[in-house]
């Protein structure tokens, strides 16, 4: 059952955070406490959401977009840098990574310089929904499970257009509905039972992994958010579940 706290102040315009009804205002803070808390432990937090899948999952990403050496990308919210060292290591050209977290960011600026890549990449503290990147910059525009937590999705849709290129690529990685019969039972028992108990013993952090829970199951459907894509302005959108839907590849080009 949804148990929504309102804890908006009156006549304010607000949003969700898993469950809680809050102040659009409100929403960025919280988030940012969320990966601030985890940043140190992101690959363990999505070893835990999707059970080690999220490694494979990533890999498909990549070989999707065809990283070239001529290619900018544009990488937001991928602060600890796997969706960046993934491209540089398939033969992309140059890649920008914005995240709002500075946290996290930290994570993948330090991770870099362990992989000695440092000309090939750079890192910006930036929002998704008001990107510090001219228009028509990149060459493709990747989101890995980040979107989610963006207040204004649309916004933050609208501002990937505006910064690619005609015949730029659109991609995002994220956790989805299930769409396999049974599956999606026992994956609500795990996601609801026992992941909030796991975060707990493994990173003593219980609230942090309810909410990622709750946030999950907040998020539009796969046809829901093709078409938020699509009125964003983006065309050709696709999406691909991936395993039973726990997440789904959406694509879409600027043309």
């Amino acid at each position: 059952m949804i148990e929504d706290e309102d804890s908006r102040a009156p006549g304010a315009a607000t949003t969700h955070f898993g469950y809680r009804t809050v102040g659009e205002d409100e929403k960025a803070p919280l988030v940012r406490d969320v990966f601030d808390s985890v940043a140190g432990r992101y690959d363990l937090m999505n070893d835990l959401m999707s059970l080690g899948v999220h490694r494979l999952w990533k890999a498909g990403f990549l070989d999707r977009l065809r990283p070239r050496p001529d290619m900018r990308l544009l990488d937001v919210g991928g602060g600890t840098g796997d969706i960046a060292f993934g491209f540089l290591e398939r033969g992309g050209g140059r890649v920008d990574v914005c995240d709002i977290n500075a946290e996290m960011l930290a994570v993948g600026r330090d991770r870099g310089l362990d992989r000695g890549l440092v000309e090939s990449i750079s890192w910006t503290t930036g929002d998704a929904e008001s990107l510090p990147f001219p228009d028509s910059a990149f060459d493709a525009y990747t989101i890995a499970f980040c979107i989610r937590n963006v207040t204004r999705i649309d916004r933050a849709l609208r501002e990937a257009r505006r910064v690619l290129r005609p015949g730029g690529r659109f991609l995002c990685l994220e956790f989805s509905h299930v769409t396999v019969p049974g599956l999606d039972r026992l994956y609500d028992a795990y996601s609801f039972a026992l992941l909030p108990r796991v975060g707990q013993a493994v990173t003593g952090n219980r609230d942090a992994y309810q909410y990622l829970v709750e946030s999950i199951r907040r998020f539009p459907d796969q046809q829901a958010f093709a078409a938020m894509i699509a009125d964003a302005g983006l065309e050709k959108v696709r999406a691909t579940n991936l395993s039973g839907g726990i997440a789904a590849i959406h694509s879409a080009w600027r043309l």
